[in-house]
């Protein structure tokens, strides 16, 4: 059964290899499901527009690291 909830691990330190450390991937999905970093879809901003069926919907990042998803 598919999982559709994103393991994200970002950040975690995983393990030392030759002296660096390596961090675990960005984030995994258990099956074939797009996943979209915020980030990337506000350009390194804190907002962007996204379109869905001729509706115009605001993506916020706030200053606190949360997504708000308004129509």
């Amino acid at each position: 059964m598919c999982s559709h909830k994103p393991q994200f691990h970002a950040g975690v330190r995983t393990m030392r290899e030759e002296g660096r450390l390596q961090l675990a991937p960005a984030a995994t999905v258990a099956c074939d499901i797009p996943l979209h970093r915020a980030q990337n879809l506000t350009q390194g901003g804190s907002v962007a527009h996204i379109d869905l069926a001729g509706q115009t919907y605001v993506l916020r990042i706030t200053r606190a690291g949360k997504s708000i998803l308004t129509k």
